[in-house]
Order: C-alpha cells, then sequence, then structure tokens
C-alpha cells in the first residue's frame, strides 16, 4: 500500500480545532456544520467559517468532509438539506458523512459529483453491508467500531472501496447508531445529536442470588460506571490496521479542544510516516509517546478496541474520571511554501508572479518610477513583501529582479503583493469549485407530485411483533393487513397469517456478524416456497 493511498483524518468541533488538526499534519478534517450533525453540543461551524474551512483545506492540499449523520425528518429532508448543503457542495466539500438512507439517496441525486460516506452509525459489519453501499454509490464506509480486524479484512476483499476506522478515542457501550438509552431516559436521542452519555454515568449494580431471585447489593451508585469503557488507543497496532485494508485512519474527538486534536495527530503523523519509512517490521513506538498520549486524556487508560479481541474486562473503565497529565501541545499554522519573481523597472508596471506546488498567480500594478531623491532598496522592497500576515503562505523564495535607481510607494507593493495571492488562491480553488445543478428543481417537482397525489382514505395496518406471545395475541384480529414478525414468531403463525390472506414480512436482525445462519437461510427458503 502506498504512502498517498493512506489518510490521517481528525476531528475539529471549531474553526481552531480545524487549523489545529491542519497544522498537526492531517490529511484530512471531518467537521460538523450548524445543522443535522452528530455533536449537537459541539461548537460547530457557522456557514462563513465552513466556507473558509474548505478553501483554507484545498490551499493546503487537504480535505475537508462535513457530518450530515444523524436521521432526519421528512420536513427537514423536502425543506431544509438541499439549501443548507448548496453553498458547501459549490465551494468544493469534498465528501458528506451520511448516516439516514433517506439522505444519502437525495444527496446522490441532488449533488450529482459529491462523495458519500457511509457513517460508523449505519452500523456496517460485514461484507454484504458493504457491496450494498457500494451498488448504492458509496465511496466510503466508516466500518462499526465494534468489528475485528478479521472482519474489516473481509469486507476489504469483498468491495474496491475505501474503508475509514477509528483508531483513537471515545468507543460507545453499544454498537453505534444503535443504542436508544440517552433517548429512552432522558429524551435526548443520539440519532439526532444529541446523546447525553448515560453510559458514563454511576449506577447502582445489584447481584441475582440463587433460584428465588433476591437481590443483594453489590456496590454503591457513586463507586462504579459499570457501562463506562476506556478510550481506543491503536498506535502499537497501526501495521496490522493498515493490513487489514482500512485506508483512512479516523482520531474521534469533535467534542476535544483543539490541543488534544493537535496532540493526538502529531504522534500519529509521526508514526505513520515511520511506518513507510522503516516498515513494518522494524515499527517500534516508544513508551513516552504512548505515555504522551494517555496524558492528553485518558479514562483509567487505554486499550485497543475490538480489533484484536471482543467483549473483556480490559477494555471497561468502570467510571467516567477523565484525566490528563502536564502537557501543553503546541499549536500550528500550516502555512504553504510559495515562490516569486517580482520585476521592478522605471516606465513598466510592478509585475509579481507567485506559485504553488506549480500553480501560477500574478499581478500587474501601477507604473514603476525613476527615484528623484533616494533610490529604494531590494532589502527594502523585500522586506515589505515578506509580510505575509495572517494569510496561510510563507515565502520559500522570493526573486527581485529590479533597477538600481527606482521609485514605488510602499503601498504599490502591497497591492501587488495582496492581488498576486488572490489570483493563486483563485487558481489553486478553481478545480474544487462545482456549479448548481437542477437539483432544486427536481426537489420541487417531486414535491409536487407528492402534493397531486390523492390522499388515501381507510389505509391498511401493518404491525410489526417482537415477542411471539404478542404475535400470537394479535394475528386472529380484524382489519390486520400484514406482519412483520421475527424467525421464531414466522415460524408459528405464517401458516395462518397466509391463509387469512395477510401479508407476511420477516423482521431480521438488527445486527448481524459474519454469515447468516444456515438453519436461518434454510428456514427463510421454507417460508418463501
Amino acid at each position: 500500500m502506498r504512502r498517498e493511498e493512506i489518510e490521517l483524518l481528525a476531528p475539529a468541533g471549531s474553526y481552531e480545532g480545524f487549523e489545529a488538526a491542519i497544522g498537526a499534519g492531517a490529511d484530512a478534517v471531518y467537521v460538523g456544520g450548524a445543522a443535522f450533525g452528530a455533536r449537537a453540543y459541539a461548537k460547530n461551524f457557522g456557514e462563513e467559517e465552513l466556507l473558509r474551512a474548505i478553501d483554507t483545506a484545498h490551499i493546503h492540499g487537504r480535505k475537508l468532509y462535513l457530518t450530515v449523520n444523524t436521521l432526519l425528518k421528512n420536513r427537514e429532508l423536502s425543506e431544509q438539506l438541499y439549501d443548507y448543503l448548496l453553498p458547501y457542495y459549490k465551494e468544493g466539500l469534498d465528501a458528506v458523512i451520511v448516516q439516514d438512507m433517506g439522505v444519502f439517496k437525495m444527496i446522490r441525486e441532488m449533488f450529482p459529483g459529491m462523495h458519500l460516506h457511509a457513517s460508523t452509525q449505519m452500523t456496517v459489519t460485514g461484507p454484504e453491508g458493504m457491496k450494498f453501499l457500494e451498488e448504492q454509490g458509496a465511496s466510503r464506509v466508516v466500518t462499526a467500531r465494534e468489528l475485528s480486524l478479521e472482519e474489516i479484512r473481509r469486507m476489504h476483499e469483498t468491495s474496491p472501496i475505501e474503508i475509514e476506522s477509528f483508531i483513537h478515542g471515545a468507543l460507545c457501550y453499544s454498537y453505534s447508531g444503535q443504542c436508544l438509552m440517552s433517548s429512552i431516559l432522558g429524551g435526548r436521542s443520539g440519532n439526532r445529536g444529541r446523546c447525553a452519555q448515560p453510559c458514563r454515568l454511576p449506577y447502582q449494580t445489584a447481584l441475582c442470588c440463587g433460584e428465588n431471585g433476591r437481590r443483594s447489593e453489590k456496590r454503591k451508585a457513586q463507586e462504579l460506571c459499570p457501562l463506562s469503557l476506556k478510550d481506543i488507543s491503536t498506535i502499537e497496532i497501526l501495521p496490522q490496521i493498515l493490513e487489514a485494508g482500512v485506508t483512512s485512519l479516523k482520531i474521534e474527538g469533535r467534542m476535544k479542544q483543539p490541543g488534544y486534536t493537535a496532540g493526538v495527530t502529531s504522534v500519529y503523523r509521526k508514526y505513520l510516516d515511520l511506518l513507510f519509512e522503516k516498515g513494518a517490521e522494524n515499527y517500534r513506538v516508544a513508551e513516552e509517546d504512548k505515555r504522551y498520549l494517555l496524558d492528553l486524556f485518558n479514562r483509567g487508560g487505554s486499550c485497543t478496541g475490538y480489533y484484536q479481541m471482543q467483549n473483556g474486562p480490559s477494555m471497561m473503565a468502570f467510571s467516567n474520571e477523565k484525566k490528563t497529565g502536564d502537557v501543553s501541545p503546541v499549536l500550528r499554522k500550516k502555512k504553504e511554501k510559495i515562490q516569486g519573481t517580482f520585476i521592478l523597472f522605471p516606465g513598466s508596471p510592478a509585475i509579481l508572479d507567485v506559485s504553488c506546488r506549480g500553480i501560477h498567480g500574478s499581478a500587474s500594478v501601477g507604473e514603476v518610477q525613476y527615484a528623484q531623491n533616494q533610490p529604494l532598496t531590494e532589502e527594502r522592497i523585500r522586506s515589505q513583501m515578506e509580510k505575509l500576515g495572517n494569510t496561510e503562505y510563507e515565502w520559500e523564495n522570493l526573486e527581485i529582479q529590479m533597477d538600481e535607481n527606482i521609485f514605488i510607494p510602499m503601498k504599490m507593493l502591497n497591492e501587488a503583493r495582496r492581488e498576486a495571492l488572490e489570483s493563486l488562491e483563485n487558481e489553486l480553488l478553481k478545480p474544487y469549485k462545482r456549479e448548481e445543478n437542477n437539483g432544486k428543481k427536481r426537489l420541487s417537482e417531486d414535491a409536487g407530485r407528492k402534493a397531486d397525489s390523492p390522499k388515501q382514505k381507510n389505509l391498511p395496518i401493518y404491525i410489526s411483533c417482537e415477542e411471539k406471545s404478542t404475535a400470537l395475541a394479535l394475528y386472529k384480529r380484524e382489519g390486520i393487513h400484514g406482519m412483520y414478525l421475527n424467525a421464531d414468531a414466522m415460524e408459528v403463525c405464517l401458516d395462518d397469517c397466509v391463509s387469512r390472506g395477510m401479508e407476511m414480512y420477516l423482521s431480521l436482525p438488527h445486527i448481524m456478524r459474519g454469515e447468516m445462519p444456515r438453519e436461518l437461510l434454510t428456514r427463510i427458503r421454507e417460508w418463501m416456497d
């Protein structure tokens, strides 16, 4: 696998976090905007900030991805999503991270050319899900965090699309996207970006003793967080993760401070570069760097997650104590190196050409004069031109070609520098820009067709039963048109229901790891017949 095929992907919950990630060596950054992101309580990006971040990422040859990874309501899909994404699409947003299949389908239709990444919230756990999303037009799948390296390897062998996996940061107790605990306990849905993290809270635990089911208190609530996991840190197993087929190494932490982002990203950048430089056989991680990652943030240590094991007590923190050490990561602002040629001869305009990665921008301003008194020196001109301020650039080389007896106002020097940099920036960003298509028109047409469709009366009733006893209590009721049942309930209800003219649908498990059980496949074939 070539170095340029591997991406280090860092989080940013604010513009400061974005700059920290780019400065620390991230190849790409994922952020949340003002809506539809799974971190509703992060600072997140306003429209102007996000547009600036897209441009800044592209100036430095990096990528920016936007999270639209919550479940949307019908009104949000039809009235808000298109207008929300349009400015970012036109600016050149590299990809959208999506959980909701309705959102996925709409973005694919309304914004052709936009890459779609299937969020970890989709809980993709195997080759069949990978192939399905490839067929739907996904360019990347973010694997469920609960997968082993072997499961990821099988997904990679099944489909050519990119695989993105988490390498550092928090773990969920449940499968991502499937936990309803926050919703049930507090009315704050994780699938709407508002998870209250009840898995991090202390609970009173009890031990059942004997057949009579008597319970005896084991620990008090304030002593134990029985659902709280350690964060993952995979710095020691990076070679194995890449060997399994992962091409995007994702750091979790949009709720963290910029210093955390900078610190973690810089360590993984260091070791990713070392891995490609020295090879997997010589890959070693220094103890001080492992300690540094723990000092940045930890909950009772760290673990390598599910990559090399299933479940186990070594993954558990059993507390929500957030620990940090005495570390102060340096926040660096990335500067792009530019080269320039400045031509100054009397009777001609001041001409400045600047270039970056082989792309040029230029400016031609005013007219250079002969000096009446004291001519400008090259040193004075260079000193003025090197004032690049808070731009994204720094001079690698500036060649000045000039007559010895010239005068030019400082204002004109500033103007030449500003216009040349604007010209360069326009050229750097031009390949990323997109034109608005007819997506809005199609959206309006679809809405019109739905509005014109006749209102249906007496809609048929369908019921879903997760327990066999519930299905048996309901299937003979009048007025039920169809049933959704699991395998056990289908076994006992199918014949009677079909004889009554009902539609029958099999509800498969929410999560399927590995191959479909042969016994279940056999039963399904019999039911189909």
